[in-house]
């Protein structure tokens, strides 16, 4: 858990600073275009589950 977490933050880091670029993640990388709404907020999401994941798998260690 802990390690898909950290892919997670990362991810929604790199998609964090790739929206303040110009760069779109989704789109341009994976190919699924995102709804406005969830694009604008898809890194903290992102980031957020990542950090939830990785607290859950700490404390079950």
């Amino acid at each position: 858990m802990k390690f898909i977490g950290i892919i997670l933050i990362l991810f929604g880091l790199v998609d964090l600073v790739g929206s303040y670029s110009g760069f779109d993640v989704w789109g341009e990388s994976i190919g699924i275009q995102l709804p406005e709404i969830i694009w604008r907020f898809s890194a903290y999401i992102e980031i957020g589950l990542g950090y939830f994941l990785f607290k859950t798998g700490s404390s079950s260690s």
